[in-house]
């Protein structure tokens, strides 16, 4: 039996073709091949909460998972077809990051602060406080201001900017500090016994930045923006994690690099003998 391999995807405009970019026709159903594979553990890491990750396995028919890391990483689900079981070791592991309390508890603490507009209730969750906030603001002065306020408190949380390029609206999600995509990831793979040579991330945006830059082998789809492409790369460059980042161009059976043909090619680069095995299958 060969060795198992953890792919760990973000789902909007990385493996969803939601974005500007045009998708290779064939890029999902060769995504289909590769989640077949006896050895693929395939996980979901999204900011998405448990419904709106269904709702997009089934509008846009993507391979169910055995994971699901969702709500930008504070939340961890064992699936099983689309029986999906709400992991409580890992809740356990990150709420006293914000010393018991809950995404309402830190709303109130950040009230009055401007600039801040509170997403809809259906997008909170007891470690998750997410915002939108325009773009035209100093997201970074914002977030300073933000983390004085938590620290003052005692409250230990990871602050994550993205932005929703189709609503043209920023998105600051407020996390436990062990909360990030990444540590829900690194969790994820302690638990299952996977380590760097067998796990691939892929991802696009500012939320995935965390484990783009981070040990993890990782691939950065080719639709991503030139702004996210850069300070991966040069954030990488600091972290001394080059070597662990693939950004996608195009070429992996004549297809673009963006979204699943993306995700494929960044395996082809990590795993030679994965995407052998997919175009014989």
């Amino acid at each position: 039996m060969r060795e198992r391999l953890l792919i760990c995807t973000d789902l909007d405009r990385t493996l969803i073709p939601n974005g500007v970019d045009a998708e290779s026709a064939e890029a999902r159903q060769w995504f289909h091949k590769l989640a077949s594979l006896p050895e693929i553990v395939l996980a979901y890491v999204t900011g998405r909460d448990q419904r709106l990750v269904k709702e997009a396995v089934e509008e846009y028919e993507l391979p169910l998972p055995a994971f699901v890391l969702g709500d930008v990483g504070s939340t961890i689900y064992a699936c099983e077809g689309w029986n999906w079981q709400l992991w409580e070791a890992w809740e356990a592991h990150i709420g006293p990051d914000w010393g018991g309390r809950g995404h309402a508890e830190l709303a109130t603490l950040l009230a009055g602060i401007p600039d801040l507009r509170l997403q809809e209730e259906a997008k909170q969750n007891t470690h998750k406080l997410s915002y939108y906030v325009s773009l035209g603001v100093n997201h970074r002065e914002l977030m300073e201001a933000m983390e004085r306020r938590l620290r003052a408190e005692g409250i230990h949380a990871s602050l994550i900017w993205s932005i929703d390029e189709p609503a043209d609206i920023g998105l600051l999600d407020v996390l436990p500090a062990r909360a990030t995509k990444r540590h829900a990831i690194e969790f994820l793979m302690e638990k299952q016994g996977f380590g760097l040579n067998n796990t691939v991330f892929a991802g696009d945006s500012g939320n995935d930045l965390p484990v783009l830059v981070s040990p993890i082998p990782a691939i950065l789809v080719h639709n991503a923006s030139p702004e996210i492409k850069l300070e991966a790369q040069e954030m990488a460059a600091i972290a001394g994690t080059t070597q662990a980042l693939y950004l996608a161009s195009g070429g992996f059976h004549g297809m673009n690099g963006n979204y699943a043909a993306g995700i494929l090619e960044g395996l082809a680069h990590y795993h030679p003998a994965i995407a052998s095995q997919l175009e014989s299958a």
